[in-house]
């Protein structure tokens, strides 16, 4: 039964041992906080961060709304450029507010577009111009994404004090052995000099 022998192997600061020092039970605790930590504290701050994310999203696709509007100046084809994936830029253009005034500003719109065209643009609740927002699928990746990215965050700060405090303790472990051995090493026999 090899998984049992690496249990036992790995599960030795709980055991009962001569050698065991009070070091190593405080290492094996500090261990189990730092996975212990990670596993709730991860699960729950990527569901949280996702959730909130989600819910952002979902305002978002609420409070804004098309609307149509004219294009007030050509928009040359642009020249293609290296790295460049989107054939928009950014443009004047006048749209009628829900309200019902009249409102002029700029946005990204389509090249190759003559003044007079009439475009689709996104304003908020308050009649401003405002990017479109994700749809369901987008958010949900963006969402899940954010989640994941917590849950790193998390796992970052958790282990890493988790190694700190190892640390000090290996640190404490190094100081405890020199000072037993300044006691001992002179009775183990002759010195050469």
């Amino acid at each position: 039964m090899p998984g049992a022998k690496y249990a036992r192997k790995w599960l030795w600061r709980w055991r009962s041992n001569p050698l065991r020092r009070h070091d190593d039970i405080v290492e094996s605790w500090i261990v189990l906080a730092v996975w212990a930590v990670f596993a709730v504290g991860g699960a729950v701050a990527g569901l949280v961060t996702a959730h909130a994310a989600d819910e952002v999203f979902a305002q978002q696709r609420a409070e804004r709304q098309s609307v149509r509007a004219v294009l007030l100046n050509d928009v040359p084809r642009a020249t293609p450029a290296i790295g460049t994936t989107t054939d928009r830029r950014t443009a004047a253009v006048r749209w009628t507010t829900s309200a019902g005034s009249t409102r002029t500003g700029r946005t990204l719109v389509d090249t190759g577009l003559k003044a007079g065209s009439e475009v689709t643009v996104w304003q908020d609740g308050h009649g401003r111009l405002t990017s479109a927002p994700p749809d369901p699928t987008e958010a949900a990746i963006e969402s899940g994404f954010l989640g994941a990215t917590a849950v790193a965050a998390l796992g970052g700060l958790v282990f890493g004090g988790g190694a700190i405090a190892r640390h000090l303790l290996d640190r404490r472990r190094i100081d405890e052995w020199g000072r037993e051995w300044a006691l001992v090493g002179p009775h183990w026999g002759h010195k050469t000099s």
